[in-house]
């Protein structure tokens, strides 16, 4: 969730892609099947990312995927193409 760290792996990893997964906090919220939220808002869960412990948005990621706008679906293609262009993956016809 931190800029700092995901810098320090873009400096030492080759072919290093971000991949922002972008929802706004009530979507996850909402979204959240175990419940994690609710005991962090409840102070049971300490240091929860957007919550109790700060999440620095990517400011220019490879991939910015708005899932609470497209479809899982839509989120591999952008995913997808993002690979075939920079030259990560190889389709066949």
């Amino acid at each position: 969730p931190y800029k700092e760290m995901r810098d320090l792996l873009k400096k030492h990893l080759d072919n290093f892609v971000e991949i922002y997964v972008s929802a706004p906090l009530e979507v996850c919220e909402a979204r959240d099947v175990k419940g994690l939220y609710k005991k962090a808002r409840a102070g049971e869960i300490k240091e929860f990312t957007g919550v109790s412990d700060p999440y620095e948005e990517p400011q220019d990621p490879d991939v910015r995927l708005e899932t609470h706008k497209y479809s899982v679906e839509n989120c591999i293609d952008q995913i997808m193409d993002h690979l075939k262009k920079k030259g990560y993956m190889e389709f066949g016809e």
